[in-house]
């Protein structure tokens, strides 16, 4: 028999509702009582002192931050009923090279990826013990969601045994709990192969609702790859591990990755009483309604295949072609250099230099498949400088895309004949900070989305701004009522016809007739006063995977969890991903 991982337990039920479909009742800014880019007056943190932070000591750059060589606590060998973690697979799905010579090894690639380090994420960890210190009552169902895509191994194999989900304190993260190194092994080798598929793309599979056969005994279970499999290789993979190979396309389905990346989540109003339920993200549903159904899924970005065809066991077998990598590169470089630099204290499996090898990728990946930039039009009458920015998104889902802390925005310089710079929109400190960003300035306050750019102080950032029941703005999960502004890039193909409620537009993009599926094109009038030139027209897409104000809420928290990643986000320079950049000229 073949279950969901999370029991019909009529609390979890009422109060989680992870899974929606369609006719689900997100709330709008309408229904809390607020309107597109409002201001509110209150939040549910209180204000920090506005400006950047930035340690004296603060690095300019993370290149120059001396990261310490370790080689990692090694992989996880421990089994369980369900489950055996990463080093029971990978002692023979090891020490792989494609046709050019690139180590394309699937524990090496793994282990340094954030998929395997979901457990040990410092900011995730402050964040889930800030939610339970605000709904205390909650405890129970916030430790079980979280749990879920984060310690799936551990917290699988918890209920079905009919355990209680612990995440923190004496739960799966202390060291002598019976489940802590599965848990530890974040979203491991052995969760994913053998998901079944038979619920893909259904609302059911969202949050976290992927199924596993519970019920097989620990020597036979099967083990889900996209290739057939001969007899003797079957005999020899479930003598060695217990797990039985057999081919599965489930594996290489977009429907896999949107089990966890879509989510549905409960929201509390001012009395701690669930009022609704809240789109955290919804990566899969994003990239349904997009132009890339059919054409590139999840994997053909974050697990590009390799050159040639690839040897996938120490023991033997034939070279399998097309091999995806297990490199799952996404945007988050600041938690890898986090956790390069930090690791050992952390207890990361991996090397740093493999951390930083996946770093490279990272910064890589967004900074050539993101998005493209142009400039057009760009003209001087007098002392204003006019012109157009294009920004496309190249990403199959919005972009920034998951987490509501991702944001990336324009910074725009332009400098006169002498290269002085005489008009500069978005300029970044280290810790983060954008300058001229409300939300960065004040707790209360958001930047609107601009049709038109014309002062300094406005910032186009591309990002999701939640608002409260009470219609404040709010970095808090469970007091996310509704989206008072959602203007990350839409992917090509996006309808907004057709558009479930769950991946709408919110804010003035939304009456953008120039904010569309697959990009922006924001207007350019600039008054540059006495300057002269010829000018220099430069605009670079920067991108953050944790804004500076999601970050300066969570440290005003007193938790050891909330103070830990404090030390970590000020010894680490925050300095942004560059997703693209363009630079033009215009002459008087």
């Amino acid at each position: 028999m073949k279950l969901h991982p999370i029991p019909v337990i009529t609390l979890v039920v009422l109060i989680l509702a992870a899974c929606t479909s369609a006719s689900t009742q997100i709330a709008t800014p309408e229904t809390v009582a607020a309107t597109a880019e409002s201001q509110p007056a209150a939040t549910d943190v209180l204000p920090a002192e506005p400006g950047p932070a930035t340690p004296a000591s603060l690095p300019e750059s993370p290149a120059a931050l001396v990261y310490p060589d370790f080689t990692g606590a090694g992989l996880v060998f421990d089994r369980g009923t369900l489950f055996a973690g990463s080093g029971v697979c990978t002692g023979c799905h090891n020490i792989q090279t494609d046709a050019t010579g690139r180590d394309v090894s699937l524990g090496r690639n793994w282990s340094a990826t954030m998929m395997a380090n979901a457990a040990k994420d410092p900011y995730w960890l402050a964040t889930v013990r800030s939610e339970i210190e605000l709904e205390p009552e909650l405890r129970a169902v916030i430790e079980q969601k979280c749990a879920t895509c984060h310690m799936p191994m551990a917290e699988v194999t918890a209920l079905a045994a009919g355990e209680a989900t612990l995440l923190l304190d004496e739960g799966f993260s202390a060291p002598a709990h019976p489940l802590h190194n599965l848990a530890r092994d974040g979203v491991s080798c052995n969760l994913c192969h053998q998901v079944e598929g038979d619920n893909f793309g259904e609302p059911e599979s969202f949050g976290g609702g992927f199924l596993i056969d519970l019920e097989a005994p620990s020597d036979s279970r099967l083990a889900y790859g996209p290739y057939t499999v001969g007899r003797q290789l079957v005999s020899i993979m479930q003598t060695s591990s217990g797990f039985i190979p057999q081919q599965g396309v489930q594996l290489s389905q977009s429907e896999l990755c949107g089990t966890c990346h879509n989510l549905i989540t409960p929201f509390v109003d001012a009395n701690g009483e669930v009022a609704g339920e809240f789109a955290e993200q919804a990566i899969y549903s994003e990239w349904d309604n997009s132009a890339f159904v059919g054409v590139k899924g999840c994997m053909d970005c974050h697990m590009p295949v390799a050159e040639g065809g690839i040897q996938l066991s120490i023991t033997g077998g034939p070279a399998r072609t097309p091999f995806s990598q297990h490199s799952f590169v996404g945007s988050n470089a600041f938690m890898l250099n986090i956790l390069r630099y930090f690791g050992e204290e952390i207890g990361v499996t991996t090397s740093s230099a493999e951390l930083a090898a996946r770093v490279l990728e990272t910064e890589t990946l967004v900074g050539t498949q993101a998005a493209a930039l142009r400039l057009e039009n760009l003209a001087l009458n007098g002392s204003t400088l006019s012109g157009e920015v294009v920004v496309e998104s190249l990403v199959g889902h919005k972009f920034p895309g998951g987490y509501p802390s991702r944001r990336a925005w324009l910074h725009i310089t332009v400098r006169d004949a002498s290269g002085a710079i005489v008009f500069e929109s978005g300029a970044v400190s280290p810790d983060g900070y954008i300058s001229g960003n409300d939300n960065d300035d004040d707790p209360a306050g958001f930047e609107p989305h601009y049709a038109t750019l014309t002062a300094a102080d406005q910032v186009q950032i591309y990002e999701s701004i939640m608002l409260n029941s009470d219609g404040e703005v709010t970095t808090v999960l469970l007091r996310a009522a509704a989206y008072a502004k959602d203007n990350r890039l839409l992917p090509q193909g996006f309808d907004l016809a057709t558009a479930t409620p769950d991946i709408l537009v919110f804010g003035a993009a939304a009456q953008d007739a120039d904010f569309t599926g697959g990009g922006d094109r924001l207007g350019l009038q600039l008054d540059l006063g006495a300057a002269t030139g010829p000018f220099t027209v430069q605009v670079e897409l920067l991108y953050q995977s944790i804004g500076y104000r999601w970050a300066q809420n969570l440290m005003q928290d007193a938790t050891p969890e909330a103070l830990t990643f404090g030390g970590y986000y000020a010894t680490v320079p925050y300095l942004p991903l560059v997703a693209a950049v363009v630079e033009g000229t215009v002459a008087p």
